[in-house]
């Protein structure tokens, strides 16, 4: 047994030698997977399924792994990997390379196998898969889970139907019928219908089993013919029921051993017509037996206690057997060798003892003695064994039968008894028998030498003279015919050679290399002397068939002379066509089984014979026409009992006209090479290829130019044709035309009618709908109006606990900003105290910058005034008023630049602590990472701020410089008002012009004042903003 490990390989051989099974298990190869990994794991087989074929199957591991098995052409392939175990497999679709499989989530897959691609995903189960049944035609395919079974069609993979079933019932298996359209059904409760698969109608169901031998189905099996169903399940009883009687015919008791049994499936035979007799029972213990269902008998049995099977699949042809076994391997078995024992035939009762050829015995020659042996021969059955007393020569003895013993085992005078018993050889047998008989060599590398020279210029037309349908079997005659003038010229003018070798071409069509050297061994042995008065008929073989007929039946031969009928019409027909033209098949196997058992002169024996027992048609018949039907048709004659005339014609024709005086010993051929072919007058074979080939020669160019005439004649046919057929296709499109058009006017009249009938139609199903919609609808208002009142008051409820949800979130929130505006009061009375402190600041600097600018304007007036004293004291009252009303006036403006900056002061913290409400509800809203970006802009934003503010204290200095300028015109201008005040102090009008030029310059100098004052506010604005957005946005 060989043993293959897939380990991680994707391809390989499967064994690496040619396989032996062995007779007591018939194993061809274990396959195994495990993983070549540091600590390898055995990845076990689950499913395993045929092709149609027989010569493929597929397997599944429990981790999705699939694998092709080439039994024929020995490799194995990794098509997919599904990631996940399959639960069951099908390999016998219509596309011969797809496949089905069932994975563990409830799915069914379809790959190809040579393209290892996703083909259809179907779903549609809820549970597991266990089977997937196929239909015969592979377009169909129903797969069964525990609660359904589903039938999908495989062209388009959509799901055409869907077995729904109550879950207390169950189901146990739905599959096709073998070769029908009938679907079976099994369920948990023994219950099992068929169907119709297109109309899905149930045709019958089969009645309950006897009480007395009940059981649970659970598996089954069907023959292939679909005759006979097979189940069983928790028991070692086996019901075989007939579906065309629907009853159950037979109880099959398995034995004691058997408690339960877990798979069933029978073991078809090419020879059985589907009628399956062989059963495949796989029991609890791990051990599939095989029993024949007609005669109850164990006839072999697979796997052991020890290496248990876990499931089975069969080929459709029945030649391997696919196990997986528990421990998760694959088990491949040759159903030949496991019965070999059964099919072996058994050995012969009766031997013969031959007595020893006649010849002269001297002193000197070898001693013989006869001494006893005691030979075992193989019975059928184990127990029973056949002793057998047989004579034994001593070893020095076998010389005489060595040319009766072949290389293969095989002795042709026990073959030449097996066949005097029996009529013919076994059909099973024939092939190997002829084979070994004729001693073929089968030079493959001769055969190839001849059959790479090609079809022989004389076998080009072979199918102008012998028309045959099929394709195949004139290509191999062709090919045949080729080999053998490429062989030897002879034939390449033999006009019969085509009659002769059809028949076996016929049978060794598959073997070319046989067919040629069974012809061969044939033109050599069994037709000596054909050829030596060629071109004609063997005048030679022809006439010592008239001496034997003329022997054995003179009248007859009388009367063929009398109607001048030659051996040339009643012999030659029969020879040059072997007797193909007036026996059947079956006929011409039986008779040819005895002409290459025996000499050659068989052959011509069997011509006398068949005329001899054909004598009174032959008598009867008085037309040479008559005559020449009969020899080339086929004629109500038994061919056992010309068998039986040629071998007592052999046997009591004398020696002196018997044909084995004259023909030799059949020969085989030679191994390596061919023998040389050159038993026919060379001379005439020569003068007749050279006269055909200078016939050739002169024919060619009387032959080129007719082929030129021929192509221009056929050109000018075509195209006279094809004018007329123009001619007659517009004739007839315009004669289609008009009919079309009469046609179309017809229907558009049936159409204006069909449509005026549909729309009366269609109004009174309007109408009908209409109603039908008022009287729904009036039914269906008062539920939806109750629905609809419900889903409002369920809505209304709903609305109440979101607003009162929203109302307890505004609560907290409202919490949350109070307590947000008790933690920024502190900071707003810390920022307002840092306020005051810097106004106060800033309030000292403008109160010393006052009084410095009071101390420069005294000084001035003191200076402006010291040189008018005089004119003071004369306008010191009026002077007095003024100041005092400008004093008034001024106080006033205060008051009220005060109260204005208060009112702005509190619409300013108003809208300000709006603004920051607002701002911190937008804050709430937001996440921290806007926070920082807000944070980033402020600071720009503050660093922009002090910018301005430097550049404002920039233009404050600026300022500063304009106003100590604007003091030094002013002095200057004092100076010279002064200088003129002293030189017109006498006139009373420029006094006036001074003191209106000093209320100017007043006025001017509190509306400077304003400015500042102004400035000096807006700036704390700004100063006081950026230091309270940092404290807001910490909280």
């Amino acid at each position: 047994m060989q043993s293959v490990n897939l380990g991680n390989k994707e391809s390989g051989k499967i064994w690496h030698r040619k396989p032996s099974p062995a007779t007591r298990d018939g194993i061809i190869v274990n396959i195994i997977h495990n993983t070549s990994d540091y600590l390898p794991k055995v990845l076990r087989f689950l499913n395993v399924a045929f092709d149609s074929s027989g010569d493929s199957l597929i397997a599944g591991d429990h981790q999705g792994n699939i694998y092709v098995f080439d039994l024929y052409g020995n490799r194995f392939n990794l098509v997919q990997r599904t990631s996940q175990a399959c639960t069951a497999l099908a390999f016998n679709l219509h596309r011969k390379s797809e496949f089905l499989v069932a994975l563990a989530d409830y799915s069914i897959k379809c790959f190809d196998t040579v393209t290892r691609e996703l083909v259809s995903w179907m779903r549609g189960h809820e549970s597991s898969v266990f089977s997937i049944s196929v239909h015969a035609s592979g377009r169909y395919a129903i797969t069964t889970s525990s609660d359904t079974a589903q039938l999908w069609d495989l062209d388009t993979f959509q799901r055409k139907r869907k077995l729904n079933i109550l879950q207390s019932v169950g189901i146990q298996k739905v599959f096709f019928l073998p070769l029908s359209n009938t679907i079976l059904s099994c369920f948990k409760d023994n219950s099992i219908f068929a169907w119709e698969c297109d109309t899905l109608v149930c045709k019958y169901q089969l009645p309950a089993p006897p009480e007395s031998s009940s059981i649970l189905y659970k598996v089954f099996a069907v023959t292939r013919d679909g005759r006979i169903l097979a189940a069983g399940g928790k028991s070692n009883h086996l019901h075989l029921w007939c579906l065309e009687a629907k009853q159950l015919f037979r109880i099959i008791q398995m034995p004691t051993k058997v408690r339960a049994i877990r798979h069933l499936e029978f073991l078809p035979d090419s020879f059985d017509a589907g009628s399956n007799q062989v059963l495949g029972v796989l029991s609890q213990d791990g051990i599939m037996r095989f029993v024949n269902i007609q005669t109850c008998k164990l006839l072999f049995e697979i796997g052991s206690l020890d290496e248990g099977i876990s499931s089975s699949a069969i080929s459709p042809h029945g030649r391997y057997i696919a196990s997986i076994l528990e421990n998760g391997s694959l088990n491949i078995y040759s159903v030949q060798t496991l019965t070999k024992e059964i099919n072996k035939p058994p050995p012969p009762l009766v031997k013969v003892i031959e007595d020893l050829p006649k010849r002269k015995v001297n002193s000197g020659d070898l001693k013989m003695k006869v001494t006893s042996g005691r030979v075992q021969r193989p019975a059928k059955s184990r127990e029973n064994k056949i002793q057998a007393r047989i004579l034994k020569q001593d070893l020095t003895g076998n010389f005489e039968n060595k040319e009766n013993e072949f290389s293969d085992g095989l002795n042709k005078k026990r073959l030449q008894t097996l066949l005097k018993s029996y009529g013919e050889y076994p059909t099973k047998y024939r092939m190997f028998i002829w084979r070994s008989l004729l001693q073929l060599p089968e030079n493959h590398t001769a055969f190839s030498n001849l059959i790479d020279k090609g079809i022989h210029v004389a076998f080009l037309n072979l199918q102008k003279k012998y028309p045959i349908k099929s394709r195949k079997l004139l290509r191999v005659l062709q090919r045949t015919l080729s080999a053998l003038a490429h062989w030897s010229a002879i034939f390449s003018d033999t006009p019969y050679l085509p009659l002769l070798a059809f028949p076996f071409v016929k049978l060794f069509q598959n073997n070319q290399l046989i067919c040629f050297e069974v012809v061969a061994t044939l033109l050599i042995n069994w037709c000596q002397h054909w050829f030596e008065y060629f071109p004609n008929p063997p005048i030679n073989i022809l006439s010592m068939i008239e001496n034997v007929l003329a022997f054995h039946d003179k009248e007859l031969l009388q009367h063929f002379i009398n109607h001048d009928i030659t051996s040339q019409l009643y012999a030659w027909p029969l020879l040059e066509t072997v007797f193909s033209e007036v026996l059947t098949r079956e006929e011409w196997l039986k008779l040819f089984d005895n002409v290459f058992s025996n000499h050659p002169s068989f052959l011509l024996m069997t011509v006398v014979a068949y005329n001899i027992c054909s004598r009174a048609p032959l008598l009867n018949c008085n037309l040479k026409d008559d005559f020449e039907f009969f020899f080339h048709h086929r004629n109500n004659l038994d061919i056992s009992a010309v068998i039986r005339e040629v071998y007592r014609l052999m046997d009591t024709t004398p020696a002196d006209i018997h044909p084995d005086s004259v023909l030799d010993v059949s020969v085989a051929l030679t191994k390596g090479q061919y023998p040389v072919f050159n038993q026919y007058p060379k001379f005439i074979a020569d003068c007749q290829t050279q006269e055909r080939e200078r016939i050739r020669n002169d024919e060619l160019d009387p032959l080129r130019e007719r082929q030129v005439v021929e192509d221009m004649q056929a050109e000018v046919d075509q195209q006279r044709v094809e004018d007329e057929g123009w001619y007659q296709k517009q004739e007839l499109l315009r004669k289609a035309e008009e009919t079309r058009r009469e046609m179309l006017l017809q229907e558009e009249e049936k159409m204006t009618q069909q449509r005026q009938k549909l729309a009366a139609v269609k109004r009174e199903l309007k109408v009908k709908e209409v109603h039908l919609q008022d009287a729904a609808r009036r039914h269906l208002l008062q539920p939806q109006r109750d629905e609809r009142e419900m889903e409002l008051r369920r809505l209304e409820g709903e609305i109440e606990r979101q607003v009162h949800m929203r109302d307890r979130e505004i609560a907290a929130t409202a919490k949350d900003l109070e307590m947000r505006r008790l933690e920024l009061e502190p900071q707003k009375r810390l920022y307002e105290k840092n306020l005051t402190r810097n106004q106060e600041a800033i309030a000292k600097e403008m109160r010393e910058d006052a009084d410095a600018y009071k101390r420069k304007v005294d000084l001035e007036e003191h200076m402006f005034h010291r040189p008018i004293g005089t004119d003071q004291t004369q306008n010191q009252k009026t002077q007095k008023l003024i100041e005092e009303n400008l004093a008034k006036a001024e106080q006033a403006c205060l008051n009220t630049d005060w109260r204005i900056q208060a009112l702005h002061k509190q619409r300013c913290d108003d809208l300000h602590r709006n603004e920051c409400y607002q701002e911190v509800a937008k804050l709430l809203r937001k996440n921290r990472k806007k926070e920082m970006e807000v944070l980033n802009a402020v600071m720009e934003g503050e660093a922009e701020k002090w910018e301005e503010a430097e550049e404002k204290d920039f233009h404050l200095k600026s300022e500063k410089k304009a106003a100590a300028l604007s003091d030094a015109s002013r002095r200057w201008f004092l100076e010279n008002e002064i200088h003129d005040a002293l030189e017109n102090a006498q006139h009373p009008y420029r006094r006036v012009s001074l003191n209106q030029r000093k209320t100017r310059w007043d006025t001017m100098e509190w509306d400077l004042m304003e400015r500042v004052r102004n400035l000096r506010q807006r700036l704390a604005t700004q100063a006081r903003n950026r230091c309270q957005t940092p404290h807001l946005l910490a909280t």
